[in-house]
């Protein structure tokens, strides 16, 4: 399968959207859809990395089925309020340079 750019993903999710999903959810539903997404990144991560352990009968789901989840619905997200992620997150990325190109170098919690 060839790479998928997030220019292309964000195409496929409002194709599946407008063929198979009917239509977006009202924005404040995909927020909610978000958190509960979220939560459930926090739950596999609690019982594979953390210390809880799955309750009985409880299945083991997969941390990737869940982050790409998440990637989905902030898509959507972006898809229905007018966000170009590819030019959002190279913005943020650029931000995120200037402002911490030295910050986590000098912060001494990191250095241990």
């Amino acid at each position: 399968m060839p790479d998928l750019t997030i220019n292309d993903y964000q195409k496929k999710v409002g194709d599946w959207i407008n063929s198979i999903g009917v239509r977006y959810f009202s924005e404040l539903t995909n927020l909610a859809q978000l958190v509960e997404e979220v939560g459930e990144v926090a739950r596999v991560m609690s019982r594979t990395y953390g210390d809880q352990s799955c309750k009985p009968g409880e299945s083991k789901a997969e941390l990737s089925d869940e982050l790409a989840d998440v990637i989905f619905v902030v898509t959507c997200i972006a898809n229905q309020t007018g966000i170009d992620l590819t030019d959002a997150v190279r913005k943020n990325l650029d931000k995120k340079s200037e402002r911490d190109r030295e910050r986590h170098r000098r912060n001494p919690k990191l250095n241990r």
